[in-house]
């Protein structure tokens, strides 16, 4: 199994001491380690979780399989999400995903070869008034088009070029 650094298991277990139940701090201890095994949550992290917070790991794995943002595989740099519920599918979200696998070359759920982005589905963004909507990150962008979801991708290209990643 594989540890992590004794800093990290102490700044993970200090935080759940401050609940009441340890098991409160869960989903920070999970997006914490998420960050530091790359942006994914490897079995070893759901072990580790399961002994930093208290609880049986089944229970962390349905906490880690539950949230949007929490990953068992790993992922791109840069998550794209777009939202496919029915605000969303009503003005337009198919023609949004549909630019964004033919400009990375991927299809819903995979990650580009160079492991820039992972297109992902969500149900809502709660951005329903300014459909369709998508999330690069955390940044919105809502009032999509075909070519607004170009110009997006042809800044984050141009930022990555200038070593803004």
């Amino acid at each position: 199994m594989t540890t992590i650094p004794d800093l990290l298991r102490k700044e993970l277990s200090d935080h759940c001491a401050h609940y009441a139940s340890r098991r409160v701090g869960l989903i920070w201890v999970l997006q914490k380690l998420q960050a530091h095994f790359g942006g994914y949550l490897p079995d070893e992290a759901i072990t580790l979780a399961a002994e930093i917070v208290g609880i049986p790991e089944p229970d962390v794995e349905g906490v880690a399989t539950f949230y949007n943002w929490l990953f068992r595989e790993p992922v791109g740099r840069r998550i794209i999400v777009v939202c496919d519920s029915i605000s969303c599918h009503l003005c337009g979200c198919d023609s949004i995903v549909a630019r964004i696998q033919k400009r990375l070359g991927i299809g819903m759920g995979e990650t580009t070869p160079d492991g820039e982005f992972t297109l992902l589905p969500v149900v809502c963004l709660g951005n329903c008034d300014k459909a369709p909507t998508m999330m690069i990150g955390d940044e919105l962008y809502d009032c999509l088009t075909p070519d607004k979801v170009d110009e997006i991708l042809d800044s984050i290209y141009a930022s990555a070029k200038a070593g803004g990643r």
